[in-house]
């Protein structure tokens, strides 16, 4: 399900789309061969499983997606060729957001926490997500996603710009999906041979 977008359009829209496109390659190749136990497994109780990871972040496009959509309407077109995050953006996305050792662990918001128990679909539910987040990003290409602002999710006096939007949910699909490849990649992960 990958999107293909023309060389005409802004450098923003380019990596984006490349960028979904890889993370749904590795969610494929991470998630396509596991078992239901093997994707529901976890090393403590504390902890995601594979499944999980992906549930986290199909259900974080959905409710990030919305608003984001809905500030585009009606918009003029403007071009930007980048997307420059302000300040708050820019720090939420390097503290809450980056994959990096130096993260902080957070408990996900309660909206965006995944079941306990996930089902083989969920590969098909992120893939979809990750196809509508580039129809969105489509839509936006000729936005001023710099300017144009969506009310955040989980805290509406908090309002992200577009490109930030975009920005965190890329970011946040990288972290998951490191995540999720140490928990297959763990000593303890239960083989099937």
């Amino acid at each position: 399900m990958t999107t293909q977008l023309d060389e005409v359009s802004p450098s923003w829209c380019l990596r984006l789309i490349s960028e979904l496109n890889a993370a749904d390659n590795r969610a494929i190749a991470l998630a396509k061969p596991l078992t239901p136990q093997q994707l529901n497994w976890r090393l403590r109780p504390d902890q995601w499983s594979v499944g999980q990871c992906l549930e986290h972040l199909y259900i974080t496009n959905e409710v990030y997606l919305g608003p984001m959509s809905t500030s585009l309407k009606g918009r003029q077109p403007v071009v930007v060729q980048e997307i420059t995050p302000g300040w708050l953006g820019r720090w939420f996305i390097r503290n809450y957001i980056e994959p990096s050792s130096k993260m902080k662990r957070v408990r996900a918001p309660r909206k965006i926490r995944p079941g306990p128990q996930i089902e083989p679909s969920v590969l098909d539910r992120f893939l979809i997500s990750n196809h509508t987040t580039r129809q969105l990003i489509h839509r936006a290409r000729n936005q001023d996603v710099n300017r144009i602002r969506f009310r955040n999710p989980f805290i509406p006096m908090i309002r992200f710009t577009v490109g930030t939007g975009f920005e965190i949910l890329s970011k946040h699909q990288q972290r998951h999906l490191l995540q999720a490849e140490r928990i297959r990649d763990s000593v303890e992960f239960p083989r099937l041979y």
